[in-house]
């Protein structure tokens, strides 16, 4: 099947004023190489929670940057099963893992409400031999996304590796404008325990005990962090405290 983006709307004359800023494609640009960039930068329609942006196998051909909503990404493998990947927030970028085989190796699916800004990958990667800022922004977001697949592949605890999803999500959410104690899930608890490489059971057990020694306090997919320091401890037990904190790049 093939891919689904949203379709285009007008070509994107919006990045100067985009409350992105340096999370996007144009962040650090030169005033004439982003005249020029954000030319060719489409604008995708809404796609609602339950859609995909693209499945498994498609072709790939764009890079799209989040501009609004939440994405989760995943894989299912030879027996059916699911495995959560990722969930991706305003600023991040889709499609770096497909650049090699050109298909995309995973699913992604919109959470909620999301809109796109998405660039040609061709297009890209001939303007990034020109364009020094953009090529340095590409190499440092593949260096980011290999970072978070190390750290989930560490032999950790179950404490440390929920620990730092928790602070990773108070950061990203700090880093976006929002408050770093108090945010809305838009994922559920079971896609949560499948990206931590837990069982469901298990992350309810946890998140309890976390509630009971007052690291947390949940209330539906209201999520309050009450032990940041704590939490960050443990995260950074597990990955280093800069590498907790990459999920906020």
């Amino acid at each position: 099947m093939g891919t689904s983006f949203g379709a285009p709307s007008a070509r994107c004359r919006q990045c100067e004023s985009c409350p992105l800023g340096a999370d996007c494609f144009p962040g650090s640009m030169e005033a004439g190489n982003l005249h020029e960039l954000e030319g060719l930068i489409e604008h995708t329609a809404p796609v609602h929670a339950g859609s995909f942006l693209f499945r498994q196998g498609d072709p790939f051909q764009h890079l799209a940057v989040i501009r609004l909503g939440t994405v989760k990404t995943y894989s299912i493998d030879r027996e059916g099963r699911e495995q959560t990947l990722g969930f991706h927030m305003p600023g991040d970028i889709l499609g770096l893992g497909a650049i090699d085989a050109e298909r995309h190796p995973c699913n992604a699916v919109a959470l909620d409400t999301v809109t796109l800004c998405r660039l040609p990958f061709r297009v890209a990667a001939s303007l990034s031999a020109r364009m020094p800022q953009l090529q340095a922004k590409l190499f440092r977001l593949l260096s980011r996304d290999i970072a978070r697949v190390t750290q989930l592949s560490c032999n950790t605890t179950a404490d440390e590796r929920l620990a730092a999803f928790l602070i990773g999500m108070a950061d990203r959410m700090a880093s976006r404008g929002y408050s770093a104690s108090r945010w809305q899930l838009t994922m559920s608890r079971m896609d949560i325990a499948s990206y931590l490489r837990l069982a469901p059971e298990t992350l309810s057990r946890m998140l309890r005990r976390f509630q009971e020694e007052g690291l947390v306090a949940l209330e539906g997919r209201e999520v309050e962090v009450r032990g940041r320091e704590r939490l960050q401890a443990m995260a950074a037990a597990e990955v280093g405290l800069d590498q907790a904190r990459l999920e906020a790049a």
